[in-house]
């Protein structure tokens, strides 16, 4: 485990799945990170790569051969190296391996670099390709914010502010987790959407078209405010298991399938791609 800390903030991040297990506002002594109730959701703030969202199947596509893969891919249950770290950074490092092979035939050193910059906590993906032919790719985050922030409050006291006035559409996804074609306007006065306890009752809301880049979680109570600054990422899932305080604010590039269009890993919807010798990066932040 690495724990990053500086005036402000103080991050524990975990092995398995370069996975954050901790952010911790200071000034305010306040743990804003889930912490991953297994009777609810056993889950921080999964990594993931290199697939996001549910497969038809649980099949990947690549050039005619099929390979097996559960939700999200692998990496949120990889053990990463940390490569190096000091007191506010560390890059954890996910390579090929034989096991990775057997699912997903590319050469690659996936890596999740986390740094501290002052009440900000940076996420930046990277993936450098080591093979001689193009890597297809998704990559996303999945953290999960515990709300409400103060014992005694509601859940429903509590809304995410966009960046700049939407017209939300969430596209609509099956119990199964493919997306259905289908899409649905989310009532949200001006650019602000009030968590309720139903507001996920049909999966996760994912939004493909937002203008805004920043979402903040705040409360109609008091000023004290989360936000999730997302510059890199074309989609956003917003999330959270019945029963749990938290929600999840998801950056991705790529998701799920769509029922009856089981394609190839280069023809899926916002897949990324990577020359040989290339390297990707793309960074999100969370601030307190």
């Amino acid at each position: 485990m690495a724990i990053l800390e500086n005036e402000f903030l103080k991050v524990d991040i975990s092995a398995k799945g370069a996975q954050l297990t901790s952010v911790y506002d200071k000034a305010a002594q306040l743990e804003h990170l889930w912490q991953a109730d297994p009777n609810i959701w056993g889950w921080h703030a999964p990594n993931l790569f290199p697939i996001v969202g549910q497969l038809i199947n649980d099949e990947l596509l690549v050039g005619g051969i099929s390979y097996h893969m559960a939700r999200h891919g692998f990496a949120r249950q990889s053990e990463f190296i940390l490569l190096e770290a000091d007191d506010v950074h560390a890059i954890y490092s996910l390579p090929n391996s034989e096991h990775t092979l057997e699912v997903y035939p590319y050469k690659f050193d996936f890596q999740v670099l986390y740094t501290l910059i002052e009440n900000a906590l940076r996420v930046t993906y990277k993936l450098i390709n080591h093979d001689k032919k193009t890597i297809y790719f998704s990559v996303g985050g999945h953290p999960a914010f515990k709300v409400p922030f103060y014992p005694g409050e509601r859940y429903e006291d509590y809304y995410l502010e966009f960046e700049t006035e939407e017209k939300l559409t969430t596209h609509s996804i099956t119990a199964e987790g493919f997306f259905n074609g289908e899409a649905h306007p989310v009532p949200s006065p001006k650019n602000k959407l009030y968590l309720t306890r139903h507001l996920f009752d049909r999966d996760a809301l994912v939004f493909k078209d937002l203008v805004s880049r920043e979402i903040c979680i705040k409360s109609d109570k008091h000023e004290k405010s989360v936000s999730v600054e997302f510059p890199h990422f074309n989609y956003l899932g917003i999330w959270a298991k019945g029963g749990g305080d938290f929600v999840c604010i998801e950056p991705w590039l790529g998701c799920a399938d769509t029922v009856s269009k089981h394609v190839d890993i280069s023809q899926k919807e916002d897949i990324q791609k990577l020359y040989p010798g290339h390297v990707f990066e793309a960074a999100f932040f969370i601030s307190v």
